[in-house]
């Protein structure tokens, strides 16, 4: 199975899948993946029209280098059909809803070997992007999070989180399992995608983009939205600044400069640098893709 390094997605848009109107300019938005919606966007009596859409969709939303994507179903009928509609060249990553194991991911992913087989694709070239959206999968994040080489990335789905613990989509609901989630994904070295608050409030994009900023910091590295107007937030703020880019380049050139001296630690701009810090300038370069 071939299988790659976690991705670099700041930005991953839901597009209701039987919408003509939003998929058709889905791929000029700015975002790095489109999330085309087979879930909780389409109403049952609409998702078989959806899925005989994907193909065209799927298309145009590659045309210019977007990652396109396919969110599925979670009941095993509803989950295959999906499985059968999707699974094409073009198609980047299944997002997979109300994860609560890692034996069903693994299905899934048995699954998706044996479609990608019988359709000349590369076996393990579809990636899996996991949404965490009830309780008692909290229980289970770390085995979840590893559960198989294909699964890119993990986010909480706050809604559907905040909504099964009686509680509202705030801060106070919010944090602790968006960090369970975030320390579970570094953990097994998959993508950490996320914030903490409502991913449906949209109208104070003011307010967003400190979400967003907090969240990179807290050390997130992408997040899903509905809306355009949060893309070009999430790119800004999940690309690295020049000045963070110059800080990395200097502490990676001082760090090669001090073990040639046989020095684990060196000084840089008044503040001690060791290997905790040029992990972390390591990642900001990564994140610059250099």
């Amino acid at each position: 199975m071939t299988t790659a390094a976690p991705p670099r997605w700041r930005s991953l848009m839901f597009v209701p899948a039987h919408v003509e109107r939003f998929v058709a300019k889905a791929h000029l938005r700015g975002a790095d993946a489109v999330i085309l919606d087979l879930e909780d966007a389409v109403p049952a009596a609409e998702k078989p029209a959806a899925r005989a859409t994907l193909a065209g969709s799927i298309a145009s939303i590659t045309s210019n280098g977007t990652a396109a994507m396919v969110r599925v179903n979670h009941g095993l009928l509803e989950l295959a059909r999906d499985l059968e509609a999707a699974v094409m060249p073009g198609l980047a990553a299944l997002v997979v809803p109300k994860v609560e194991d890692a034996g069903y991911i693994r299905e899934i992913a048995d699954a998706l070997a044996t479609l990608e087989i019988a359709r000349g694709l590369p076996v393990g070239g579809i990636r899996l992007v996991l949404q965490i959206e009830t309780p008692v999968a909290l229980f289970s994040l770390p085995a979840i999070a590893a559960s198989h080489p294909r699964v890119a990335a993990m986010t909480l789905g706050p809604e559907d989180y905040s909504a099964a613990m009686g509680g509202v989509p705030e801060a106070d609901v919010l944090f602790t399992p968006n960090y369970a989630v975030l320390a579970a994904a570094r953990a097994a070295g998959v993508l950490p995608l996320g914030f903490v608050g409502s991913i449906g409030a949209y109208d104070d994009i003011e307010a967003f983009s400190e979400t967003i900023r907090r969240a990179r910091r807290m050390g997130f590295r992408g997040a899903l939205v509905v809306h355009p107007s949060q893309v070009a937030v999430l790119n800004d703020a999940f690309s690295p600044s020049a000045a963070e880019i110059d800080w990395a380049r200097r502490v990676r050139e001082g760090d090669i400069a001090a073990r040639a001296e046989g020095r684990g630690a060196f000084q840089l701009d008044g503040r001690m640098v060791d290997a905790p810090v040029v992990r972390r300038a390591d990642e900001i370069l990564a994140m610059a893709g250099g």
